[in-house]
């Protein structure tokens, strides 16, 4: 415990000049708000966290993998003689589980760029499942599928252009329950046909195309082709016996990390970008700013016709006008705030918005000098706007109607 503190006390203090890369979100290393859970909520507006959740999925079922593996070697088996089919195919295609398995890490393993050998904690996980509504049963019913085809058919359906998901969702404004990963939970000793389950419930949930039979619902992710997936090529109803379904089932531990890297690249150059800029340089969500907007409007127009009511009616004493300044203030405070998207007075409060008008502390040392500095910028921008349309509002001559 003492370790994994004094580990995540030194990543801070490396960030303190810096932004959070991708791989240190992921990994939950960075702290609020560019942690994981928030761009999650960032993605989840956006109705694409479905790319997040495949993800996230895949983390999980190549750590169950990895506990398989492990659980062999404890036994005092190798993996070769375990599981013969799988070691001979990651001696040929290599796989990322070669220094687990006992392969040259030189030659039998598989480079990868996304993964971080962490997945969400069950408090993670029940952040991410909060919401109002009961997460609906996901778990498809098995079934028996034919083989893989490598590319995709002249039939296919179209497809979106966008590195997210297929589903056809609209980004959604208000809180509303999360597609959480599945914890798998570890009751007894992990089997062949676990791995094999975990894998067609990827399959089923992200990767069969829309209408497919056995797929509870439509959260079916974009993929180039030459990473689509057509069908499931085993069954965990059964164990596989004939020569050619050994075979497929020694791909089951990297059936999907090919997909999971394009996953990781395609939010780490999208949406990871667009979620700094939200976090690191501003604090409210898109709702709140508009709400500012709106709010600032009307007190602005109010405003400025209590300002030309004191003018045509010539109200003395003359310094009345300068109670102006408070509509003013609140009119420009909320319509830069919703300009910059950041509202400098829950800074100053170290607070950030989660979701609209609900807020979080400001932990990560980098992201709260940055938001500081914006802040004391639209703080001198706006008193120096109100400070001007009062002066102007006071300047002028009265004259009575």
């Amino acid at each position: 415990m003492d370790d994994d503190r004094r580990r995540q006390d030194d990543s801070v203090d490396n960030r303190r000049n810096r932004l959070p890369s991708f791989t240190e979100v992921l990994s939950r290393r960075t702290r609020p708000p560019v942690d994981l859970f928030m761009f999650y909520l960032f993605l989840q507006r956006e109705g694409s966290e479905d790319i997040l959740d495949f993800w996230l999925d895949v983390q999980q079922h190549e750590n169950l993998c990895r506990a398989y593996f492990k659980d062999v070697r404890k036994s005092g088996r190798t993996i070769r003689d375990d599981w013969p089919e799988y070691w001979d195919y990651a001696r040929r295609r290599g796989s990322i589980y070669g220094t687990v398995v006992g392969l040259n890490p030189h030659t039998g393993t598989k480079r990868s760029t996304a993964s971080t050998g962490d997945i969400l904690s069950d408090h993670d996980r029940h952040n991410l499942a909060a919401g109002d509504e009961e997460k609906a049963a996901r778990s498809p019913s098995p079934r028996m599928m034919s083989t893989t085809p490598a590319t995709a058919v002249a039939s296919d359906p179209p497809r979106s252009s966008t590195p997210f998901s297929l589903s056809g969702r609209t980004p959604t404004l208000f809180k509303r329950a999360s597609r959480a990963p599945t914890i798998i939970p570890r009751s007894a000793a992990i089997t062949r046909q676990d791995l094999i389950a975990s894998a067609e419930r990827i399959y089923l949930r992200y990767l069969s195309p829309a209408g497919t039979v056995g797929s509870n619902e439509n959260h079916e992710i974009y993929l180039p082709p030459a990473l689509r997936m057509h069908s499931f090529p085993l069954s965990s109803t059964h164990e596989p016996k004939t020569q050619s379904e050994m075979s497929l089932m020694a791909q089951i531990p990297d059936m999907y990390h090919a997909q999971k890297e394009y996953c990781f690249r395609a939010m780490e150059q999208d949406a990871f970008p667009r979620f700094l800029r939200a976090k690191a340089f501003g604090n409210l969500t898109p709702m709140s700013a508009l709400v500012r907007l709106v709010i600032g409007l009307i007190v602005l127009w109010i405003g400025l016709a209590v300002g030309f009511s004191l003018i045509f009616l010539d109200v003395h004493p003359k310094s009345k006008r300068f109670f102006l300044f408070i509509p003013y203030a609140i009119a420009i405070l909320f319509l830069i705030s919703h300009q910059y998207e950041l509202d400098p007075i829950l800074v100053f409060l170290g607070q950030s918005e989660s979701t609209p008008f609900r807020t979080l502390h400001i932990r990560e040392p980098y992201v709260k000098k940055l938001l500081l500095g914006r802040a004391l910028w639209v703080t001198a921008l706006v008193t120096g706007c109100t400070v001007a349309l009062t002066m102007i509002f006071w300047a002028v001559p009265g004259r009575r109607l």
